[in-house]
């Protein structure tokens, strides 16, 4: 089969509960042995928990659960969540990986998990695959403390379910799995959902068709799938077989370019009709501050409003422009339109503005009635505000409505990742 030309030797390797072991690590503490979360307490009771160490997850405490769902009587320590210290480690993990191999045989899928083809370092190292993979997780965690996970395949989906369906459940937390281990270790699963790739929504989708189970989806019609769920639906067809004819080395087309750029935020307290216009400002501003930065307009603009747990629900709008835009002004102008269109009332918790429908900056279509040396001059004035924050921090100039009590752009500036650094 053509396919097979693809073989390779890929492994996926996964940080285990890696915010949690991070702050085991740095307080000395065993991360098997201790009830610990990482979480904010400071957001209320309904703060999501992002991280279980893997004692508690062994005890049946759930990695995203809200903190006033924890249990009360395991003595669970909390720490609040430290984004940049775990990106230093992440940083540091990936220079072990580099050891190992070159960066174009490197993926970085998410902070905490990583893709490395070792098809061409068997021969360098005399080593089988499984040596390599427990030689890496091995220098992780001497160096770092941080226990890791790998899954070997002869693709990355292989190597990704080898990783999500075997190798956390491994003494030595490494599983390799071939083609001929597809039939026994991937057909043989309960529901759809266990297989990487295919979420809820899909899984309802099958089950109408009348497919139950990963078995039934390989032994489908590839039309069939086709018909209803397009290039995704023989994709599926193919990943139930253990086919996938992706390759690292292309990861630059392989990974989707950026198709929307957006910005959310979970606010402290409720806002009405009044103050939360501050607050959508700020959020705009870095929604297309980012645009800027890519070098990117937009077209179509989307706000989305969720309300207060007393009241529940929210809205969410989107609008497309006749002609793309990478103005600040122009999206809070769309933004609110959205928002009096939809809005009664309701005490406010969230907020989301995103924009999409993205295209290059190459010229710039104006309608009859813009001042094009007006539209110039702002333009210019959002560049220079872009370079003083990179030179000298997001801090270093704001709108004056950042001094307002409603404002968060501020506090918000000093986090990474929605938590403090």
């Amino acid at each position: 089969m053509e396919h097979l030309k693809l073989q390779r030797h890929i492994l996926c390797i996964d940080l285990k509960s890696f915010y949690a072991s991070v702050e085991c690590s740095l307080l000395g503490l065993d991360p098997f042995e201790t009830p610990l979360v990482v979480a904010d307490p400071t957001r209320g009771g309904g703060s999501v928990v992002l991280a279980v160490t893997p004692y508690l997850k062994k005890l049946g405490v759930p990695s995203r659960c809200r903190v006033k769902d924890l249990p009360t009587h395991l003595n669970i320590q909390i720490m609040r969540p430290r984004m940049k210290t775990y990106m230093r480690f992440a940083k540091d993990i990936i220079a072990i990986y580099l050891r190992y191999v070159s960066d174009e045989d490197m993926h970085v899928y998410s902070i905490d998990e990583v893709f490395l083809d070792v098809t061409n370092y068997l021969s360098l190292y005399q080593k089988t695959p499984e040596a390599i993979a427990k030689q890496i997780l091995t220098d992780v965690l001497k160096e770092t403390k941080v226990t890791a996970t790998c899954g070997i395949g002869r693709n990355m989906l292989m190597a990704k379910l080898a990783l999500d369906i075997e190798a956390k459940h491994h003494p030595d937390y490494i599983a390799s799995w071939d083609y001929q281990n597809i039939p026994k270790k991937l057909w043989t699963l309960p529901h759809l959902s266990d297989m990487w790739g295919i979420g809820p929504r899909m899984e309802k989708n099958l089950l109408r068709l009348g497919i139950k189970n990963i078995y039934d989806l390989a032994h489908s019609k590839p039309s069939l799938l086709k018909h209803h769920f397009g290039i995704i639906g023989e994709e599926m067809y193919y990943h139930a077989h253990g086919i996938d004819m992706s390759l690292i080395q292309s990861k630059s087309s392989l990974f989707s370019r950026q198709k929307s750029f957006g910005q959310s935020q979970v606010l402290f307290k409720d806002y009405d009709g009044h103050n939360i216009s501050i607050i959508l400002r700020e959020t705009v501003d870095e929604v297309a501050r980012r645009l800027r930065l890519a070098h990117m307009t937009a077209q179509t603009i989307a706000l989305g409003i969720g309300f207060s747990k007393d009241v529940g629900g929210g809205f969410g709008k989107q609008y497309t422009l006749e002609h793309p835009t990478m103005h600040a002004d122009v999206i809070f102008e769309v933004c609110n339109m959205l928002f009096d269109s939809a809005y009664d009332d309701e005490p406010i918790r969230r907020i989301h503005v995103s924009v999409s429908n993205l295209k290059k900056v190459s010229y710039t279509q104006l309608s009859l009635f813009e001042n094009q040396a007006s539209r110039d001059q702002k333009l210019k004035l959002e560049h220079t505000m872009d370079a003083i924050k990179m030179e000298f921090g997001k801090n270093s100039i704001n709108r004056a409505l950042s001094e307002l009590e409603s404002s968060t752009i501020k506090a918000r500036n000093h986090m990474v990742g929605g938590h403090h650094e």
